[in-house]
């Protein structure tokens, strides 16, 4: 909500701006320059009407071009392309592009996006005296800011979103005194915040999020008209940003805040949407959040706030998004949270709550979680004061009653200072909550999250690899090295010339394209990179010599040498299956491996059409998804056809609306497989399997122990099992949306091995061996499969 605000107010801002001029007849030396920038730009789609005849001034309406003249000048200029598709001369100069604009000095809206313009935005830029509109985000551009842009004092709207710029804000940013809209989401800006930026008083929308900046945030109360606040995703903190009281949107997730909400905030009146999560906030949770005049989204996950919650809480009746999950929060749910249900979304796992939910800690847990960072209940802190004093008392016989006295208020601050600066590390398990972005940055290929930057660390860099590399690993692709085939292209296994083997993937193009068609397939394939999936090396194109179009493509990935989950768990030709505790090691992994692909990158990854042989053990018998929905095979190969000709239009219909749910069903299934060691080849056989765990839940423990697979009975605790017979038929539920999502799927996986770790009849190295000591790599073919 609170970047649809910021959205909604440019669009409207650009709309004005478009509006206030009228069409005149155009000098020729600006139409030469229009048609020089034409030139410069590499002809784009949007420019295709320009010629030397060109009535630039009297266009036909379009939304990627926009001409306004005035007084025979160019008073407005807006460009909008595809930043992907738009590819610029390797000769391209910002410098001499820069030139010829400055050559409509009468330009006061100038937007150029999406153009992939680069290079070092130079200072001959505020030649252009009169502008009050820049925008030129997504693009390449890169450096640190010009300070000659400092002294357009006209500008009323700065948009650098979607760069690479770098460096630090000039101080002098305070001369911009008019400047309403400041925006440089997704850029690599550092250092502190100048303070210069609370004199800005005209200011409306500040967009910082997803850069580097640190430090405090500097006095915004003086800017009375402040109405977005965008700072995510960087380093700020630890004070709570000082704002005004007209504050709409208010977004501070994924930084390093670390006091208490401030009790200002409750006369906020105006706030419509709050996001503190992922930050490091201690201290009561402030219920009256919830009830806020204007409040309808609210998102406090994944900090330490502590407190009890009461049934009887009041809450804005239009809240349509709230997430108070992992936090420390006790007591009961708020009733009116759970009210209207179908209008709202309420998240609340890994908290201390009382409810039935299992996606709750116990009460002690808690508590335990509160002390160990300091966040002392009233009483206890008096208590813990008075001891230090009555010590200090006791032995203040031999010095001087005002040195007690003082050395006391000394000892007494620094304790409960101490206190309130310990932390222990804590598991967080954050819900997948949506993060308001508008489609713009969700589609735009430059941003990936900090869980895709940190996934597969190990592997190298992704290349392009030679096509004689790869006849020359698999010996010109001979059938000693083939290992299968699917839908989408026959796998090979190849050596290396360091020794290492890969899995080469090889597609046979259906139709001619060139490889620009591919680049953003790759790019995203190449950003494929987790520690539980089988992760991309790099690719290869093969093309035809009469017109250069792509005959073949060879994805190399890295090689899992160890098998399928299936063939360590219900294949009765096994020389040794997993123990309990690796079965839920491997659970878990397969679903980071989904949490990664449905939300590791933007836009996710879904359907998939998981099966247990598709997840694979490497020799350290870590799970990893070996086939996934890659858009270059869904795109090019018909992967989407073979999966769905026979399905109704009412299914196609589901899976449109509950994509990521039918990756949930299919992840039941294979814990399905997991739990009972048994073979599952038909949805028969899911049925009545899930029918016999479900009627063992509240069954006694033996009646438990007769479904789980024998080869793991006798080592697994009881409430391990449970929890994993309970979340593997919580996702095989027949309505999509009942099922749960991966977060929950991830929190009670773990759960149910921490349960397993503590109980005492725990055997992981049981007398039958552990299959990792007993492992040799298989001589024979493997058979590796992908769809």
């Amino acid at each position: 909500m609170g970047k649809e605000v910021g959205h909604a107010a440019l669009v409207l801002f650009f709309a004005l701006s478009v509006l206030v001029g009228h069409s005149e007849k155009l000098q020729s030396s600006q139409a030469q320059t229009l048609l020089r920038i034409q030139q410069f730009l590499n002809f784009p789609e949007s420019l295709s009407g320009w010629k030397n005849d060109t009535d630039f001034c009297n266009p036909e309406p379009r939304s990627t071009l926009t001409v306004v003249c005035y007084e025979e000048s160019i008073t407005q200029l807006h460009i909008i392309g595809e930043k992907e598709t738009n590819k610029l001369s390797k000769n391209f100069s910002i410098d001499s592009f820069v030139t010829t604009l400055v050559k409509l000095p009468n330009l006061k809206v100038l937007r150029l996006v999406s153009l992939g313009l680069w290079g070092a935005l130079p200072d001959k830029l505020s030649r252009l005296s009169s502008l009050e509109i820049l925008d030129i985000s997504s693009n390449f551009f890169y450096g640190t800011i010009p300070r000659g842009i400092l002294s357009l004092t006209g500008l009323q709207a700065l948009i650098f979103d979607g760069n690479m710029f770098n460096g630090r804000f000039p101080d002098e940013l305070g001369s911009l005194s008019v400047l309403t809209v400041l925006s440089m989401r997704n850029n690599s800006c550092s250092g502190s915040l100048p303070d210069s930026l609370g004199s800005l008083e005209n200011l409306r929308i500040l967009a910082l999020s997803n850069n580097n900046f640190s430090g405090e945030v500097p006095d915004l109360r003086n800017l009375e008209n402040l109405q977005v606040l965008d700072l995510e995703n960087n380093s700020l903190g630890p004070q709570f940003p000082p704002v005004n009281k007209k504050i709409v949107s208010l977004v501070l997730r994924k930084n390093k805040f670390t006091y208490g909400i401030p009790d200002e905030v409750k006369s906020f009146y105006q706030l419509d949407h709050l996001d503190v999560s992922s930050n490091k906030f201690v201290g009561p949770f402030p219920s009256y959040l919830l009830s806020m005049p204007s409040i309808t989204y609210l998102d406090i996950s994944a900090n330490r706030f502590t407190g009890m919650l009461f049934e009887d809480v009041s809450c804005n009746t239009e809240l349509k998004f709230v997430n108070l999950s992992a936090n420390l929060l006790t007591g009961m749910v708020p009733s009116c949270l759970l009210s209207n249900s179908r209008n709202r979304i309420f998240q609340y796992a890994a908290n201390c709550l009382a409810t039935k939910d299992v996606t709750q800690q116990p009460n002690s847990y808690c508590q335990n979680q509160a002390l160990a960072v300091g966040i002392l209940p009233h009483h206890r802190r008096q208590k813990e004061a008075s001891k230090i004093i009555l010590a200090l008392s006791i032995s203040g016989s031999t010095i001087g009653a005002v040195l007690l006295l003082a050395l006391a208020f000394v000892l007494v601050r620094k304790f409960l200072a101490k206190n309130e600066a310990q932390k222990l590390p804590v598991r967080i398990i954050e819900e997948n909550a949506s993060t308001g972005y508008t489609s713009k940055i969700l589609s735009d290929a430059r941003y990936i999250t900090q869980a895709m930057k940190l996934g597969a660390i190990g592997l190298p860099a992704y290349r392009t690899f030679s096509l004689e590399e790869l006849e020359e690993a698999t010996n010109n692709f001979d059938t000693s090295s083939f290992i299968g085939e699917g839908s989408c292209g026959q796998m090979y296994r190849g050596q290396m010339k360091d020794g290492t083997y890969v899995a080469i993937r090889c597609l046979k193009m259906k139709r001619r394209h060139s490889t620009q068609d591919f680049l953003h397939h790759i790019e995203l394939i190449s950003k494929l990179r987790h520690q539980h999936l089988v992760s991309a090396l790099g690719h290869c194109f093969e093309c035809y010599l009469d017109d250069s179009s792509v005959s073949r493509i060879f994805l190399v990935f890295e090689y899992v040498p160890n098998g399928t989950l299936r063939s360590w768990i219900s294949d009765r030709r096994a020389r040794s299956k997993l123990n309990w505790t690796q079965r839920i090691a491997a659970a878990i992994g397969v679903a980071k491996g989904i949490q990664f692909l449905h939300t590791g990158i933007v836009p996710g990854i879904f359907p998939n059409y998981l099966k247990i042989t598709d997840v694979l053990l490497d020799q350290n018998l870590v799970a990893k998804v070996s086939s996934y929905n890659l858009p270059l095979l869904a795109e090019h190969m018909g992967k989407d056809d073979v999966h769905s000709s026979n399905t109704s239009t009412q299914l196609k219909n589901l899976r449109v609306m509950h994509q990521e749910k039918f990756d949930i069903y299919d992840f039941g299934i294979i814990l399905l497989e997991i739990i009972s060691g048994r073979l599952i080849i038909s949805e028969r056989e899911v049925v009545v399997l899930k029918d016999q765990l479900q009627a063992v839940i509240t069954a006694d423990d033996a009646s438990r122990k007769r479904v789980v697979d024998p080869a793991v009975s006798d080592a697994c605790s009881d409430q391990s099992l449970k929890t994993m017979i309970e979340i593997c038929c919580k996702c095989l539920l027949q309505n999509p949306a009942d099922r749960p999502s991966v977060e929950d799927i991830l929190w009670n996986l773990q759960f149910a091995a921490q349960v397993q770790d503590g109980w005492r009849g725990e055997s992981f190295h049981s007398s039958d061996g552990s299959p990792v000591s007993s492992f040799k790599p298989p001589h024979q073919r493997l058979t590796i499969p992908w769809h």
